[in-house]
């Protein structure tokens, strides 16, 4: 969109072709293009000319006013930017703070040190926080394949003893999940959508070729059927949680499919629709004693075989 932005602030009029010979991409993506641009609040304008439309800016770019920001909307970008420390390492934080050096450069100064006392009323605590900085590199290129659509190669280890593996992938788009960064993308060589952990891409290479995300394509679409990033075959799940920590469980949305029912004993019956085996166990043994898996069998099966085995851990002797 760069590109598209660029050749039309730099040419009287141009026409959807051209855009799309230049850029190296199709029409309807050019089209797709041009109507952000345009809803972006750019000052685009379309005429005809020998039977063809061709588009341009009504001023130059350099001539559209700045974006002004009241102070309340100023604080709550500065409350947003203190509970973004999961991209420590990462070239995002580098744009972030190339960002915020912006904002406080227009600001009177007693604005400015306002701001920034703001920033410090929240503080974000990320129990078990990754470390991005050593993947900087295959992150500012990620970066780069999303923006324009560019094919990457990526070296995988996807953990354990397993060596790493070479995927060819289409990126669609980047993943927030409990504290991490995953790349979800289209993997040629599986030739299905998958989700790679950003901490265990190990070497990244942008290659020419640009690709298409399918029209169709909505990431929040895809994982519906999932309880947490992984897609897998959804089950019909039922717990049951005590007294004790049912009010946690009712003040929160866990899934989409979810419903809640309350039991005379002060207990909450849980349901819901949703696929993740290993992501469902984590979560439920976060609550211990105070959960209780009734379906599907073979999901309390793999609960009582954890159970048991904690059960064998702690019983025995600390060092045996």
């Amino acid at each position: 969109m760069h590109d598209v932005i660029r050749l039309i602030e730099a040419r009287h009029g141009i026409t959807v072709g051209e855009l799309a010979e230049e850029t190296g991409v199709d029409r309807r993506t050019i089209h797709r293009d041009l109507s952000a641009i345009h809803e972006a609040g750019y000052p685009l304008v379309s005429e005809w000319q020998e039977g063809e439309k061709v588009y341009r800016f009504l001023t130059r770019f350099k001539d559209v006013p700045p974006i002004n920001f009241t102070l309340q909307e100023l604080m709550t970008l500065h409350f947003l930017r203190s509970q973004l420390d999961i991209l420590s390492g990462t070239p995002f934080q580098d744009d972030l703070d190339t960002i915020f050096g912006k904002v406080r450069s227009v600001l009177p100064p007693r604005y400015a040190a306002h701001l920034e006392r703001i920033a410090r009323v929240s503080l974000p605590l990320l129990q078990g926080r990754r470390d991005y900085s050593r993947v900087a590199e295959p992150l500012r290129l990620i970066r780069e394949a999303l923006l324009y659509q560019y094919r990457v190669t990526l070296t995988y280890h996807s953990g354990g003893h397993a060596e790493p593996a070479a995927y060819q992938v289409d990126p669609y788009t980047m993943l927030y999940y409990k504290g991490g960064l995953y790349l979800m993308g289209y993997a040629h060589n599986r030739r299905a959508l998958r989700t790679f952990a950003v901490e265990r891409i190990e070497r990244v290479e942008m290659g020419k070729e640009r690709f298409e995300i399918p029209a169709d394509f909505a990431p929040e679409e895809h994982l519906q059927r999932a309880f947490g990033i992984v897609d897998e075959e959804a089950m019909e799940v039922r717990v049951r949680f005590s007294p004790a920590v049912a009010h946690t469980i009712r003040e929160r949305v866990w899934h989409p499919s979810q419903t809640i029912v309350d039991e005379a004993d002060g207990g909450v019956l849980l349901s819901f629709t949703a696929g993740g085996t290993m992501e469902i166990v984590s979560w439920l043994l976060s609550y211990g004693r105070h959960v209780e898996v009734l379906s599907p069998p073979g999901l309390r099966k793999e609960v009582q075989r954890i159970v048991a085995e904690m059960a064998g851990l702690y019983g025995a002797q600390p060092g045996d």
